[in-house]
């Protein structure tokens, strides 16, 4: 296996995002979690290489799943990251195309912010909360991961995502998801997820 993933850097420091997230969380979530995504698909794939050359007899369903929890938590982690500004940065009410999309498919701001809120609020125990598009519909989609095992649909573009695992909040907000929710709409990065849905658009 010539290389290998990598844990990518914020785009902010760790008190960036105080005093929606406080450091202590980012500090953890990023180094220790992401890290141990990162590292679990690094593991995954060499137990693959080495089963390919016949030195590890053990079910590759279970090299898969492992695969797919640890490179999903990758991925969705380094969305995360950049859908999110400092609040004097982010927050507010999107601009450019990804508002007008947001108009056309759910009739207002107000009424996506309820339903995303709403999706991420009620995962059931923990997981994800993401947006979106879809090109053959023309629409902007919500649905909910739940764990990590990543369902996420074939060739869609994570356009915005909203980590509801307890270790994203739980320092901060004990066992209030809901208010982590509310919350975390003021850090939201509307240019990061303009940006992504342009690219999809193009």
């Amino acid at each position: 296996m010539a290389k290998k993933y990598e844990l990518p850097p914020l785009p902010y420091n760790y008190n960036a995002l105080e005093p929606v997230i406080i450091e202590e969380i980012m500090k953890i979530h990023h180094q220790k979690h992401h890290q141990a995504y990162v590292n679990g698909a690094n593991t995954a794939l060499e137990r693959l290489e080495k089963n390919r050359r016949g030195e590890n007899p053990e079910n590759i369903r279970g090299i898969l799943r492992d695969l797919s929890f640890n490179l999903s938590g990758h991925r969705l982690h380094t969305v995360f990251w950049h859908n999110m500004a400092p609040p004097s940065k982010g927050g507010g009410k999107p601009g450019g195309k990804i508002a007008d999309q947001i108009e056309k498919d759910f009739g207002s701001f107000e009424f996506f912010k309820k339903q995303f809120s709403d999706a991420a609020k009620n995962v059931e125990a923990v997981g994800w909360a993401i947006l979106t598009y879809d090109p053959e519909i023309d629409a902007l989609i919500i649905y909910q991961v739940e764990k990590q095992n990543f369902m996420h649909p074939p060739n869609l573009p994570l356009l915005l995502t909203l980590d509801v695992w307890e270790h994203a909040y739980y320092l901060q907000y004990k066992n209030d998801r809901a208010s982590y929710v509310d919350n975390w709409w003021n850090v939201v990065n509307w240019d990061d997820i303009e940006k992504r849905f342009q690219k999809t658009k193009t």
